[in-house]
């Protein structure tokens, strides 16, 4: 068993040593499985580029650089990286900014051993301050769904969302097509409404995957209610026919 953690990176240096030494506290034991975390450096302008180098150098799991000249979208920064992984890896999405738990990769580990023939899994996550303080009512928690149909459902009436909290097969990935490469925002919901389309429903796992830092330089910021549900609507768009086919309403 093995896993690829991918991380697109742009102008993080301050926050990019804490990422990577998060994914190398990775304590497997006693499960038996292999991991490497693969890096785009994507244009950076500050010192991330020549930080990497050392970083590559260092002891410990391996950090698998990729550079890139010019600055690309977070749907083609991400397929970038998975062509660089094997075949039968399990894939697991971490922003360059949050912090992989040490036990993440073992509880997803032990949920692949225990769910032969499932395709990807979904966890929770906390959220945590620049300082990464706990923020208290702001935990991310994944919620069971019995059907595909029904998840898409909850997604579509902005009543549930998927970010970075999530390991999936490579081989997945490869059926859907990979992440969107068009799209500024909401790449990683447009793959995941993908995978419920292909009739593929998430395990739900007890475990924290990471935290996720909130800072006044977030990707995210002023993403509110009215984005989001712009967002909605362009992913719903691709998809029409096949959604309105299961009965699910375009959001208004």
């Amino acid at each position: 068993m093995h896993f690829s953690i991918i991380t697109p990176t742009h102008n993080r240096r301050q926050f990019l040593p804490e990422t990577i030494a998060s994914v190398r506290a990775t304590v497997s034991a006693p499960l038996d499985f292999g991991y490497e975390h693969f890096i785009c450096e994507n244009a950076s302008t500050d010192d991330t580029a020549s930080w990497l180098k050392e970083a590559a150098a260092q002891d410990g799991s391996p950090v698998r650089v990729v550079p890139q000249a010019t600055k690309l979208l977070p749907g083609p920064a991400r397929n970038l990286l998975i062509r660089q992984t094997t075949a039968d890896s399990w894939i697991v999405p971490l922003d360059d900014d949050d912090l992989l738990l040490q036990r993440c990769l073992y509880h997803y580990a032990g949920l692949v051993q225990k769910s032969p023939g499932q395709q990807w899994f979904v966890a929770d996550f906390l959220r945590v301050d620049e300082e990464k303080r706990y923020l208290p009512g702001e935990d991310y928690y994944a919620w069971r769904f019995e059907t595909p149909t029904d998840m898409l459902r909850a997604i579509f009436r902005a009543e549930h969302f998927i970010q970075g909290n999530v390991c999936y097969r490579r081989s997945l990935f490869d059926e859907v097509g990979g992440y969107n490469e068009t799209l500024k925002m909401a790449e990683d919901l447009d793959l995941y409404v993908r995978f419920l389309l292909a009739g593929h429903l998430p395990v739900v796992s007890p475990h924290i995957s990471h935290l996720h830092r909130f800072h006044s330089s977030n990707v995210s910021i002023g993403v509110d209610a009215g984005k989001h549900g712009a967002d909605l609507q362009e992913i719903y768009d691709q998809y029409a026919e096949q959604l309105q086919a299961l009965g699910i309403e375009r959001p208004g």
